[in-house]
């Protein structure tokens, strides 16, 4: 009886041992992932057509995070960023979004910077409640994927109508041509926007072209546009694209001003594009031109950590990691939903690309710089809205 005792006692004190050693194993590789740090998830196109959109926004991300960490970070616990490289594909950015949520546990992610991605991804971490923070996708159809879904930038409602006020109103013109990019669904919903406002300004659509993305001959298109010689010809497309068409589109003697938006800002556009940029107008969120101290001291830091001058998808990057921080350290806990809440609540936020207060659907309400590209590629704000 007495040996019999022993074997259930020792029995009974294994099972006891090894749950004890599990639960302690467990705390310890949870201590390991977010032990003395906090994890934030980026997911963007780092290679590919539209890299510069990623690459950009990376750097000013790492900036920001950077310099919360040199302050000590948020209640003591340095920021780790975990970056994954979609490569432009939703396919990739869905399984980079499943290995940031379920594999490094992170407290939450910042991308895409292409509206067609966020889209893809957005409902993966709406159903894990993480919070994902666009810093530059604009379609309007990205934070009716949730409650846990922000944009830091304005929408494409939004500067679709900027681009047709100051079409109307600046340039003083009446008569458009589009040409849009049918594989993408924000220069769709830009077109139609911009038509609209465009109309009911006064305005006339004298033409409405298409090309896909990818595409690299639209003398088809042009030489139809120049047919009906409009006085200004929009192009809701991305800086791939945007320069072959200019250069296109002067070669057929096309003189009209094109206009566009913020898929325009990189600095490969003008390396692209050329001369035959010069006198077009685009829409986009950051002015390097501001002579605001936060904006310059911005424009500095990043120079020296990079070597070269931020274009705005770096802006909104640094803003949109910006507006994450100020959100973890006002956030009541570390709980999903605390932080949920707190981003929601960002009220007059300064960023770099204007101050940053998100509206009951969860995007930013800010202003849109109209933007003149000059000689040698030289960009200058001409109009804000």
């Amino acid at each position: 009886m007495a040996n019999l005792f022993i074997k259930r006692v020792t029995k009974q004190g294994w099972i006891l041992f090894c749950l004890g050693w599990l639960v302690f194993a467990a705390g310890a590789c949870k201590k390991s992932t977010h032990g003395g740090v906090i994890q934030i998830g980026e997911v963007g196109v780092m290679t590919g057509g539209d890299a510069t959109f990623g690459i950009s926004t990376h750097r000013g991300i790492v900036l920001a995070l950077n310099e919360l960490n040199a302050l000590g970070g948020i209640h003591g616990k340095q920021l780790k960023l975990v970056t994954l490289d979609d490569q432009g594909k939703a396919s990739e950015a869905i399984l980079a979004m499943n290995q940031l949520i379920y594999q490094q546990k992170v407290h939450a992610i910042l991308g895409e910077a292409v509206s067609s991605l966020t889209l893809a991804i957005a409902p993966i971490a709406q159903k894990a409640k993480v919070p994902l923070l666009t810093p530059s996708s604009i379609h309007s159809k990205i934070t009716e994927q949730g409650d846990y879904i922000f944009q830091t930038c304005f929408l494409d409602v939004f500067q679709s109508q900027v681009m047709a006020k100051f079409a109307l109103q600046n340039l003083k013109v009446k008569r458009a041509a589009i040409l849009r990019d049918s594989k993408s669904d924000t220069s769709q919903d830009s077109s139609k926007i911009f038509t609209k406002f465009f109309k009911n300004g006064g305005g006339q659509i004298v033409m409405d072209q298409s090309y896909s993305s990818g595409d690299i001959d639209f003398r088809s298109q042009l030489t139809a546009i120049r047919s009906v010689s409009p006085d200004v010809i929009l192009i809701p497309g991305h800086y791939t694209e945007i320069g072959l068409i200019a250069r296109q589109g002067r070669e057929l003697g096309i003189r009209a001003p094109y206009l566009g938006g913020d898929g325009w800002d990189s600095p490969k556009l003008f390396e692209i594009g050329g001369s035959a940029l010069e006198g077009s107008y685009f829409v986009s969120h950051f002015a390097k031109d501001d002579p605001s101290p936060h904006v310059q001291q911005f424009i500095q830091a990043f120079q020296a950590a990079f070597g070269e001058m931020p274009d705005g998808l770096a802006a909104l990057g640094y803003d949109a990691a910006r507006v994450l921080g100020d959100s973890l350290n006002r956030a009541k806990s570390s709980d999903p939903a605390d932080l949920r809440e707190a981003i929601a609540s960002t009220k007059d936020f300064q960023g770099v690309t204007g101050k940053i207060t998100l509206n009951t659907q969860r995007h930013a309400l800010k202003s849109g710089i109209v933007f003149k590209i000059g000689k040698n590629g030289q960009i200058k704000s001409d109009a804000m809205f």
